[in-house]
């Protein structure tokens, strides 16, 4: 298993190339939410989360397919986004997150590990420096 740390990591996040200028972070809880953190440090929006629900801690699914965990209650109408999770294995959770946000201007993905349109590795064993 790869295993990374945290300087590697925020190395790769302050050299990324976005080519959009972005209105919102939206991370995908709970796993998107320190990547997100990573990010806004370099550039500095608001973050919201959108509570969804696939797999559990050892990333075996724990449903057929990514659940709504809680009512989206933030402003994404219009907006260009970027959607961040911390990994993707299928791409079910970010293609489910990307229906909910249909009325969104632009949705671009992140991943710390995975297939996004942004993505700092993609490696089959991966191990995030913030899993104890």
């Amino acid at each position: 298993m790869n295993s990374r740390s945290w300087d590697e990591i925020a190395d790769k996040v302050r050299i990324i190339n976005f080519t959009e200028k972005f209105d919102l972070l939206i991370a995908i809880a709970n796993g998107g939410i320190i990547p997100a953190a990573l990010i806004n440090q370099r550039l500095q929006l608001p973050i919201e989360l959108l509570k969804l629900s696939f797999r559990d801690e050892t990333q075996k699914p724990i449903y057929g397919a990514p659940k709504l965990m809680e009512e989206i209650r933030f402003d994404f109408k219009s907006k260009v986004i970027l959607l961040v999770e911390d990994r993707v294995k299928t791409g079910a959770t970010l293609n489910f997150a990307k229906q909910i946000l249909t009325t969104a201007a632009l949705i671009k993905t992140f991943a710390v590990n995975g297939k996004a349109d942004y993505s700092l590795f993609d490696e089959s064993c991966f191990r995030f420096p913030w899993n104890l």
